[in-house]
């Protein structure tokens, strides 16, 4: 993103991004561990003789000895456990979900703690070793050491805590629920990410923006979009949803003329065109993200559905959980084309979410996979019963159809009648109307 780009919603969802990356809060322990040994520098000679001559260094180096030797015998253990869980998740799960749990913040904030700890010991006994930090006057490093203690210790019970459940099949199935939850709530609090909902083609006139590699739409910072529109006096019309693949030079976009462009700054030297500005407000990538795609989170616990109900795992229970906490999600779900208020970005219009897309990537590989497993066929069937009684017509009406669909696929699959008799009345009335009917 240029600097023109970095207005406040914008830098606000690039922090967001960022923070959710190990690193980032790594390299920020670690500053800390500077800044509070900076601070012990500060306040030392703020401290009256006589309280800073009660203990010496050497009561500090203790702390700190123990806090480096134990330190890196955690990092090593945790970042272990770290890596072991991943993989496990992989295979069990999906290896979509492991990018997930790479992202838990307890795991990401205990390990940074634990490095931040280290950095802090170690950087304390080179200090102490050039003669920094005398002898004489170690009150507040033994003060900031024995905090610094106090903060592993929290960390560390919080650690074990949650390895009791890290990577479990409940808790990682509730972390996809709840990520994908608050996606959906946050995209469906501002319809079209602010804009107008685009239904149908750009108008005429509009000329497309290509897109320079084959690659996943990933991210859409609309705030900067809006930004560029105005600037160069177009607007936009984002035809494809985010999670879509786009290949090398399909239309990424399109934009027509609306206004005149803001005369240019001939300070700051050659000004971008508006296809460039317009691209710098998007992100393309080789993988999908839980970031602004909810209905990836969806799929993927579709996935994790689709993964019980092969024959090697043979756990419809899962399966059946997991086609609950999809339905949970679901219950969410508002029309996009019909927004609640004024329309913040004028300039853009975007695709709403699909309600036929949410159903498809939802239900479709338990469906098809668990076609013949009797209790998943019933819970299939209550979960769109359940949904088709939502307030929002057009799901209704795709809930409706996937229903009868799956009912279709059930009884070709299923063929002892008492089970079929079940997954028969499981299904609405109007479902089994609709099938027993000729087509």
């Amino acid at each position: 993103m240029k600097l023109q780009d970095l207005i406040p919603q914008t830098l606000l969802r690039k922090a967001r991004e960022y923070s959710r990356k190990l690193w980032v809060r790594v390299v920020f322990m670690g500053l800390l561990a500077f800044v509070a040994l900076g601070l012990t520098q500060l306040f030392e000679p703020l401290v009256p003789k006589k309280i800073a001559t009660r203990l010496t260094g050497e009561a500090a180096d203790r702390l700190l000895q123990i806090i480096a030797d134990a330190m890196l015998a955690v990092t090593i253990f945790s970042i272990t456990v770290m890596v072991t869980v991943y993989r496990s998740s992989s295979s069990q799960f999906t290896p979509r979900v492991h990018r997930l749990i790479i992202q838990d913040p307890t795991t990401q904030n205990t390990l940074a703690v634990f490095i931040g700890a280290y950095v802090y010991a170690l950087v304390a006994i080179i200090m102490r070793e050039l003669g920094i930090y005398v002898d004489e006057r170690a009150f507040v490093l033994f003060l900031m050491t024995v905090l610094v203690l106090g903060i592993i210790v929290i960390y560390l019970i919080r650690w074990v805590l949650h390895l009791q459940s890290l990577g479990s099949l409940i808790d990682t199935t509730r972390q996809i629920e709840r990520v994908t939850t608050a996606l959906f709530k946050e995209r469906l609090e501002t319809p079209c990410m602010g804009g107008h909902p685009l239904t149908t083609k750009p108008p005429e006139g509009a000329w497309p923006v290509h897109a320079e590699k084959s690659a996943y739409l990933q991210h859409i910072y609309p705030e900067a979009l809006q930004d560029h529109a105005e600037t160069h006096g177009v607007h936009v019309y984002v035809t494809r949803r985010i999670g879509d693949f786009i290949f090398a030079g399909e239309p990424l976009l399109y934009l027509i003329q609306r206004g005149t462009p803001k005369p240019k700054d001939s300070d700051k030297g050659k000004e971008p065109t508006v296809e460039e500005a317009v691209c710098s407000a998007v992100t393309l990538g080789d993988l999908r993200t839980f970031d602004q795609d909810p209905r990836f989170g969806l799929r993927v616990l579709g996935e994790v559905a689709s993964k019980a109900l092969s024959p090697g795992v043979n756990d419809p229970g899962t399966a059946i959980d997991v086609i609950t906490r999809i339905g949970r999600v679901l219950t969410y779900y508002r029309d996009e084309t019909k927004p609640n208020g004024k329309v913040a970005l004028p300039n853009l219009h975007i695709a709403p979410i699909d309600a036929r897309g949410l159903i498809e990537d939802s239900f479709g590989a338990p469906a098809r996979d668990g076609a013949d497993v009797v209790e998943v066929q019933i819970t299939l069937q209550n979960v769109l019963n359940g949904l088709m009684r939502h307030p929002d017509p057009g799901l209704v009406s795709v809930a409706r159809e996937a229903a009868e669909n799956h009912l279709r696929r059930a009884f070709d699959a299923v063929p002892f009648g008492p089970d079929r008799a079940m997954i028969w009345h499981a299904a609405q009335e109007d479902v089994r109307r609709v099938v027993a009917s000729p087509d």
